[in-house]
């Protein structure tokens, strides 16, 4: 079974005004899209690895993917992972904070909400090029950050991303340009914490 592009789970102008529509159509109907048709080009060599649509899987055993392949798999399959995750992490009317065991967790591991936007922040900022910082499952009940080149993806790592925020300049720089930390401070209004939480409990 060919992978799929998943449909936007809200409209191109829900994020707005922090991302705007311009940037989220082009963003999911023109890098998602890519990504997608060049990994099932990859995957016709050997369709063994065409698991089911279910491309966090795929990700999970990039060791085992044939070495002929593997690059166009770990590019273009990671960007589709992260890209579904990615809409998934964001939503209209979002924003906040996280609450109950996931603010707990944040709270143990940084010392604060606020303490923890710094840093990942840091982490985004600091990533050269092309990238993702992460908030990811430390596998021990609690959380961690890291950040990760191009479309890499913490799943071949044996990690469990909790929240990305995607770096790549196509991301941000339509209404941001080159200011990428001023991108990630209003990108803060549009996580959904429900899902973040939600994603944090299945990982527990």
């Amino acid at each position: 079974m060919a992978f799929t592009l998943p449909p936007l789970p809200y409209a191109f102008d829900a994020l707005e005004p922090h991302i705007d529509a311009r940037t989220m159509e082009i963003h999911h109907d023109k890098h998602h899209a890519a990504y997608v048709n060049n990994l099932n080009a990859a995957l016709e060599k050997h369709p063994e690895f065409q698991a089911g649509d279910d491309i966090d899987a795929l990700m999970r055993r990039l060791d085992e993917v044939p070495e002929d392949i593997r690059t166009a798999v770990r590019n273009n399959g990671g960007g589709h992972s992260n890209h579904s995750f990615f809409w998934q992490i964001m939503g209209p009317g979002a924003g906040d904070e996280p609450t109950g065991e996931l603010a707990d967790a944040i709270r143990t591991a940084f010392g604060g909400f606020e303490e923890f936007k710094a840093q990942f922040k840091a982490k985004g900022v600091g990533r050269f090029g092309s990238g993702w910082a992460w908030l990811v499952a430390d596998g021990k009940g609690g959380v961690a950050l890291t950040d990760s080149a191009n479309q890499d993806t913490p799943l071949s790592q044996g990690q469990t991303p909790l929240l990305g925020c995607d770096v790549w300049e196509h991301a941000y720089y339509l209404k941001y340009q080159n200011l990428r930390p001023n991108y990630i401070d209003a990108w803060w209004n549009v996580v959904n914490w429900t899902e973040v939480s939600r994603r944090f409990a299945a990982a527990k």
